[in-house]
């Protein structure tokens, strides 16, 4: 491993972890924060943060010689060749972020690269939402430092994923090491910087490495609170909440696991809306405040309802649907958001023509029967035979589910038609029809 000369920007928690375990991997590592006091500490061999087994990293690279802390930007600057941005973004009471600290550190770093002759690459892990590196960060670094990204100058994002109790544990055994950068290569020297560190390496844009860690933290809030919530039911009817929650963590094909965590339409089918009523139900009749599992139904329903306000937007009436059911390789309607979309569009005087090849009125049964009847009695009259003619007709033909036979019938549709894919469906690029999708 290459070692590196390294500046750390901001000595809280992420920052004093982040140049405690650089210097500790061998590189020379420069902290830099306004707070003399912080400074002071690091200069001392001690952190200025309580964390486990930190203070002893620093307490031993200060005394190798690879370590050291300053309250000058340009110090910082001078001395290294990354720059690791690692200030705060607190909230305001509105719930924006305050970008005081990241701002003032960038003009201070802008103002001291004026006097430095070499490149140099900045690399920021600040948790700041989508767009504030290029939109808010780059243009204040490239005023003040007189450079420009991508020439003298290079700029990354680097979300870090540390837990505090445990994060010198996690930065050398993380989950992932995400690396957002503008330009192809920049972010080269990171990848460098984290040689030593066994975990996947993911390149990707600034924005994407950017909402990465707010999907991460948001998802780990979730599951806290949904836990909590199936504990309350579970003490509520006297079951072992923790017996209940170690068998869900134990099936990782479906529970843990990418299933279901696709962006894209409404959930469907027989058994997951009814079981979320169920639930609730349940709540409700032991006055268990569960209102996460009741927000579930809500949004699933808001999903839809946008769908539908995007439709009825385009003015057009004609509108063709490429699938109906709930999910491909099923004849199941009950509870198809899709039917929902259909019903409320024939409700609105829309003329509607639809493409299932698992679909035929004449094989329906049972429940399954009685939902349709009940939603689309006349829905043998908008079921036609192949996906051309219901892309051969229509304004708007909508996707319903990814299907390989319907790729051909919507590359030949005229560049007036609208494709709104509720699916992300293969062979999109190749589309000349105005393409929407829904979650991309």
């Amino acid at each position: 491993m290459t070692t590196m000369k390294i500046s750390v920007f901001g000595l809280g928690y992420v920052g004093t972890v982040s140049a405690g375990c650089l210097a500790a991997s061998g590189h020379t590592v420069w902290g830099v924060d306004v707070n003399v006091d912080k400074v002071a500490a690091i200069n001392s061999g001690a952190a200025p943060i309580v964390e486990p087994d930190i203070s002893d990293f620093i307490a031993k690279a200060l005394a190798q010689g690879l370590l050291k802390a300053t309250v000058s930007s340009e110090e910082g600057i001078h001395n290294t060749d990354v720059s690791f941005i690692c200030v705060g973004t607190p909230s305001h009471a509105n719930g924006s972020l305050d970008l005081s600290h990241l701002k003032r550190v960038c003009e201070d770093i802008g103002a001291a690269l004026q006097s430095k002759k070499t490149s140099h690459t900045i690399v920021f892990r600040s948790t700041t939402l989508p767009g504030t590196t290029e939109e808010v960060a780059i243009p204040i670094l490239e005023k003040h430092s007189g450079r420009t990204v991508g020439k003298n100058l290079s700029v990354c994002y680097n979300p870090e994923f540390l837990r505090e109790g445990t994060s010198v544990k996690d930065y050398h055994h993380p989950p992932k090491i995400v690396i957002g950068e503008r330009n192809a290569g920049e972010g080269d020297v990171i990848e460098e910087i984290y040689a030593g560190i066994k975990a996947p390496t993911i390149r990707t844009s600034i924005k994407v490495a950017e909402m990465v860690k707010y999907s991460d933290n948001a998802f780990h809030a979730l599951k806290v609170a949904y836990a909590n919530e199936i504990g309350s039911m579970c003490k509520s009817l006297g079951i072992d909440s923790h017996a209940v929650m170690d068998i869900f963590c134990q099936d990782t094909k479906l529970n843990l696991s990418k299933v279901y965590l696709k962006p894209g339409f409404a959930f469907g089918g027989s058994c997951l809306p009814k079981d979320l009523r169920a639930l609730s139900y349940q709540a409700k009749r032991t006055d268990v405040d569960v209102p996460i599992l009741n927000a579930i139904l809500q949004s699933n329903t808001s999903h839809i309802k946008g769908v539908i306000q995007r439709i009825v937007g385009l003015g057009k009436k004609r509108v063709g649907f490429l699938g109906m059911t709930f999910k491909p390789d099923t004849d199941d309607l009950r509870e198809s958001p899709l039917v929902e979309v259909i019903e409320t569009l024939l409700g609105k005087g829309f003329h509607v023509k639809i493409y299932d090849r698992n679909v035929a009125t004449s094989r329906l049964i049972g429940a399954n029967k009685k939902f349709i009847e009940e939603h689309i009695p006349h829905l043998s009259s908008l079921l036609v035979e192949r996906a051309e003619d219901v892309v051969d007709t229509a304004q708007v033909v909508v996707v319903g589910y990814t299907s390989a036979e319907f790729v051909p019938a919507l590359q030949s549709m005229r560049a007036d038609q609208v494709i709104i894919d509720l699916a992300r469906i293969e062979g999109r690029e190749s589309f000349t029809a105005s393409y929407d999708g829904i979650c991309w």
